[in-house]
């Protein structure tokens, strides 16, 4: 089996395995760069993908739920329509990447920097974003409903029609965050 770069068609990573997720799992252990990989719909849920590159891959539809992605970097990846419900994302980069439709739904996500990501319409109830830097971030639509979001900077993020329905939002740094229609939102 091949992990093949999104772009160019040249091989990223090559070994015997019995599906694709157990193959991503081998290129990081290996120490591949799976930076740019083009991983849509793979299953990757419940793989151990801790600390690995992933930034720019196309990881669109992928099922990553309760995958462990401690410091995982994903930055600029496409994970729209993904499915990271239950994932750990601790520390994670997804700075620019593509959430759009995503489910993060009880996704651990303490610290991650979301910023400028694309999470138009996607699912973050329940989800723990205390401290995490979603500056920027395009929350549009977005359930976020009993999701921690305590201490974390939504400066400039644009939550419009977003629903913060039991939302913790102490201590967040709100400024500038556009909040019309937005759903269960008390200054």
């Amino acid at each position: 089996m091949n992990i093949v770069n999104r772009h160019t068609g040249s091989i990223i990573f090559s070994a015997e395995a019995e599906s694709m997720g157990k193959l991503v799992v081998m290129a990081v252990l290996s120490g591949a760069n799976l930076s740019r990989a083009a991983l849509f719909g793979a299953d990757l849920s419940g793989a151990d993908l801790s600390k690995a590159d992933l930034s720019r891959a196309n990881l669109s539809r992928a099922n990553l739920s309760g995958a462990d992605l401690f410091g995982a970097d994903l930055s600029r990846a496409n994970l729209s329509r993904a499915d990271l419900s239950g994932a750990y994302l601790p520390g994670a980069d997804l700075s620019g990447a593509d959430l759009s439709g995503a489910d993060l739904s009880g996704a651990y996500l303490f610290g991650a920097d979301l910023s400028e990501a694309d999470l138009s319409g996607a699912n973050l109830s329940r989800a723990n974003l205390s401290r995490a830097n979603l500056s920027r971030a395009n929350l549009s639509g977005a359930d976020l409903s009993r999701a921690n979001l305590s201490r974390a900077d939504l400066s400039g993020a644009d939550l419009s029609g977003a629903d913060l329905s039991g939302a913790d939002l102490s201590g967040a740094n709100l400024s500038g965050a556009v909040l019309f229609g937005a759903v269960g939102y008390c200054k």
